[in-house]
Protein backbone atom coordinates (compact mmCIF):
# COMPACT_ATOMS: atom_id res chain seq x y z
CA UNK A 1 0.00 0.00 0.00
CA UNK A 2 0.89 3.46 -1.00
CA UNK A 3 0.37 6.50 0.55
CA UNK A 4 -0.25 9.90 -1.10
CA UNK A 5 0.06 13.47 0.58
CA UNK A 6 -0.01 16.25 -1.41
CA UNK A 7 1.23 19.74 -0.23
CA UNK A 8 1.97 23.61 -1.59
CA UNK A 9 -1.35 24.56 -3.08
CA UNK A 10 -2.60 28.21 -2.64
CA UNK A 11 -3.29 31.16 -3.91
CA UNK A 12 -1.22 32.93 -6.30
CA UNK A 13 -1.79 35.24 -8.59
CA UNK A 14 -1.60 35.26 -12.08
CA UNK A 15 1.82 34.67 -13.56
CA UNK A 16 3.25 33.95 -11.06
CA UNK A 17 4.68 30.26 -9.92
CA UNK A 18 4.08 27.64 -6.94
CA UNK A 19 5.33 24.08 -6.85
CA UNK A 20 3.42 21.13 -5.27
CA UNK A 21 4.87 18.29 -3.88
CA UNK A 22 3.75 14.76 -2.99
CA UNK A 23 5.18 12.90 -0.53
CA UNK A 24 4.50 8.83 -1.15
CA UNK A 25 4.99 6.10 2.00
CA UNK A 26 4.86 2.90 2.44
CA UNK A 27 7.03 1.44 -0.58
CA UNK A 28 10.31 2.10 -2.52
CA UNK A 29 8.67 4.68 -4.74
CA UNK A 30 11.45 4.71 -7.44
CA UNK A 31 9.48 1.88 -8.73
CA UNK A 32 6.12 3.60 -9.55
CA UNK A 33 5.00 6.06 -12.36
CA UNK A 34 3.64 9.20 -11.17
CA UNK A 35 1.24 11.83 -12.46
CA UNK A 36 -0.88 15.05 -11.63
CA UNK A 37 -4.48 15.03 -12.20
CA UNK A 38 -6.62 18.68 -11.73
CA UNK A 39 -10.25 18.81 -11.04
CA UNK A 40 -11.43 22.31 -11.62
CA UNK A 41 -15.12 23.77 -10.28
CA UNK A 42 -18.02 22.07 -12.28
CA UNK A 43 -15.80 19.96 -14.93
CA UNK A 44 -14.14 16.43 -14.97
CA UNK A 45 -10.36 15.44 -13.39
CA UNK A 46 -8.07 15.98 -16.37
CA UNK A 47 -4.81 14.62 -17.33
CA UNK A 48 -1.72 17.61 -16.15
CA UNK A 49 1.79 15.54 -16.25
CA UNK A 50 3.33 11.80 -15.99
CA UNK A 51 6.53 11.14 -15.28
CA UNK A 52 7.63 7.19 -15.84
CA UNK A 53 9.54 5.36 -12.87
CA UNK A 54 12.78 5.42 -14.22
CA UNK A 55 12.22 9.61 -14.32
CA UNK A 56 13.56 9.33 -18.05
CA UNK A 57 9.98 9.68 -19.79
CA UNK A 58 7.45 12.57 -18.92
CA UNK A 59 4.33 13.73 -20.89
CA UNK A 60 2.39 17.02 -20.35
CA UNK A 61 -1.30 18.25 -21.27
CA UNK A 62 -1.09 20.77 -23.80
CA UNK A 63 -2.60 23.41 -22.02
CA UNK A 64 0.36 23.37 -19.49
CA UNK A 65 3.33 22.40 -21.87
CA UNK A 66 6.15 24.69 -21.48
CA UNK A 67 4.93 25.68 -18.10
CA UNK A 68 4.42 22.85 -15.57
CA UNK A 69 7.06 20.70 -14.95
CA UNK A 70 7.05 17.39 -12.95
CA UNK A 71 10.24 15.23 -11.23
CA UNK A 72 11.16 13.65 -8.60
CA UNK A 73 13.36 12.79 -5.78
CA UNK A 74 13.51 9.10 -5.49
CA UNK A 75 15.59 9.36 -1.98
CA UNK A 76 12.82 11.81 -0.53
CA UNK A 77 10.08 9.36 -2.16
CA UNK A 78 8.51 12.65 -3.34
CA UNK A 79 6.90 14.13 -6.56
CA UNK A 80 6.73 17.22 -7.49
CA UNK A 81 5.01 19.81 -10.28
CA UNK A 82 6.66 23.09 -10.64
CA UNK A 83 4.18 25.49 -12.32
CA UNK A 84 4.73 28.64 -13.74
CA UNK A 85 3.14 31.22 -15.43
CA UNK A 86 -0.15 30.20 -13.71
CA UNK A 87 -3.59 31.53 -15.29
CA UNK A 88 -6.62 31.90 -13.53
CA UNK A 89 -7.80 28.53 -15.76
CA UNK A 90 -5.38 26.43 -13.78
CA UNK A 91 -7.66 26.88 -10.84
CA UNK A 92 -8.51 23.45 -9.64
CA UNK A 93 -7.96 20.92 -6.40
CA UNK A 94 -4.47 18.89 -8.06
CA UNK A 95 -4.09 14.94 -7.36
CA UNK A 96 -1.05 13.22 -7.49
CA UNK A 97 -1.38 9.85 -8.32
CA UNK A 98 1.19 6.38 -8.44
CA UNK A 99 0.71 3.36 -10.49
CA UNK A 100 1.49 -0.02 -9.15
CA UNK A 101 5.20 -1.07 -10.57
CA UNK A 102 5.36 -2.75 -13.73
CA UNK A 103 8.64 -1.92 -14.89
CA UNK A 104 7.73 -0.71 -18.40
CA UNK A 105 9.50 2.73 -18.34
CA UNK A 106 6.10 4.21 -19.75
CA UNK A 107 3.72 7.48 -18.88
CA UNK A 108 0.30 7.34 -18.55
CA UNK A 109 -2.05 9.70 -19.24
CA UNK A 110 -5.17 8.09 -17.92
CA UNK A 111 -6.42 7.85 -14.46
CA UNK A 112 -7.89 4.64 -14.65
CA UNK A 113 -4.03 3.39 -15.01
CA UNK A 114 -3.21 4.58 -11.60
CA UNK A 115 -3.88 2.67 -8.39
CA UNK A 116 -3.09 5.52 -5.33
CA UNK A 117 -4.16 8.72 -5.28
CA UNK A 118 -3.65 11.63 -2.64
CA UNK A 119 -6.37 13.65 -1.18
CA UNK A 120 -5.54 17.17 -3.31
CA UNK A 121 -4.46 20.20 -2.50
CA UNK A 122 -5.82 23.39 -4.00
CA UNK A 123 -4.66 25.88 -6.33
CA UNK A 124 -6.15 29.06 -6.88
CA UNK A 125 -5.07 31.43 -9.12
CA UNK A 126 -6.44 35.01 -9.02
CA UNK A 127 -6.55 37.42 -12.21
Amino acid sequence: QVQLVESGGGLVQAGGSLRLSCAASGRTFSNYAVGWFRRAPGKEREFVAALSSGGGSTAYADSVKGRFTISRDNAKNTVFLQMNSLSPEDTAVYYCSAKRPNYSGNVYQNSQAYDYWGQGTQVTVSS
